[in-house]
């Protein structure tokens, strides 16, 4: 049997605002009725930004000034291989329109899980949600620590964990309350511990052990709500399938390059690490050795972003 091979450009569209345009499918169509990122079908002959800029012209009338890959997702049928390979346009010419009659909506960040999407566009709706620098706390003081998120927020960064591995329990929790009072508004943080933390703007990162331990469980099942966020720390193939199987909405890939807080493990390397990340159907990140001019080779390889500590911790 001849398995046919699809390849399917998408966009997430940003406008000045950094609202979200989405489409609305017709409801004749498979899976009609749903919202999706728009795009279509890379044709012979094109590359893939020349694929991106006609299907938009042709079903949105704009013109595509700068786009990057944002997440690529594969899936595999008996009869079809389908590769979703989605791009972020960060700026374009002309007014987004439904050019084929189709219904489209300028949506922000917070709003897009409200809407109906099919099950394969859900990884894409993360990857819109989460931002390219995903800052991990070094251990330090309580005053070190606030002094240095307040310059992380202050430079951009929107997606913290705190790693705070000198604490005890209790110690880590009241920290994590007083960050959250301070913060919780103007970043996402990521929790760890034992148990996800009962805070509801809060998510919880797992290590690859409890990862492996949830997935070990006769009925593995998410453990956190879907509207927060869970990610896992991944070093392999098997973890990251673990991550996606247990619903994880994101996960960060190590070691990528040597570095000195891990000096013998064995680092991953470019080559390897797209390899990885082409049969990964979630957003990650790439953590070790890795600062923000990194950022254009790990979005090359497939990656979200970066993930790192000295590289985007900033002590003032």
């Amino acid at each position: 049997m001849t398995v046919r091979r699809i390849h399917v450009m998408a966009a997430v569209i940003r406008d000045a605002e950094r609202r979200i345009l989405i489409a609305k499918r017709p409801n004749d169509a498979h899976q009609g009725g749903l919202w999706e990122f728009p795009g279509g079908k890379l044709e012979p002959g094109e590359s893939r930004l020349e694929a991106l800029q006609r299907e938009l012209r042709e079903e949105l009338g704009i013109t595509v000034q700068q786009a990057r890959p944002l997440i690529d997702l594969q899936h595999n049928y008996p009869d079809k291989h389908i590769r979703l390979d989605v791009w972020e346009v960060s700026e374009f010419t002309g007014t987004a329109h439904g050019a084929e009659g189709q219904p489209v909506q300028w949506v922000t960040e917070q709003q897009l899980p409200s809407y109906d999407f099919p099950a394969a566009n859900q990884p894409i709706v993360a990857a819109a949600r989460l931002p390219q620098r995903y800052l991990i706390t070094p251990d330090c003081t309580a005053v070190e620590l606030i002094q240095g998120i307040e310059h992380a927020i202050d430079a951009g960064i929107r997606l913290i964990q705190l790693r705070q591995t000198q604490l005890d329990t209790q110690g880590y929790r009241a920290l994590c309350e007083d960050v959250l009072q301070r913060y919780g508004a103007r970043a996402t943080f990521m929790l760890k511990g034992d148990q996800p933390t009962p805070e509801p703007s809060a998510g919880w990162h797992l290590t690859s052990r409890q990862l492996r331990a949830l997935c070990s469980q006769p009925e593995p099942a998410r453990p956190l709500p879907a509207e927060r966020w869970l990610s896992a720390s991944c070093h392999d193939v098997e973890e990251l399938q673990m991550a996606g199987m247990l619903g994880v909405d994101f996960a960060v890939l190590s070691p990528l390059l040597p570095t000195a807080s891990h000096p013998h493990a064995s680092p991953l390397g470019w080559e390897r690490a797209h390899a990885m990340l082409s049969n990964c159907r979630l957003p990650v990140y790439l953590l070790g050795g890795l600062t923000a001019e990194d950022l254009a080779a790990a979005h090359d390889a497939g990656a979200q972003g970066i993930a790192a500590i000295r590289g985007l911790w900033k002590q003032p």
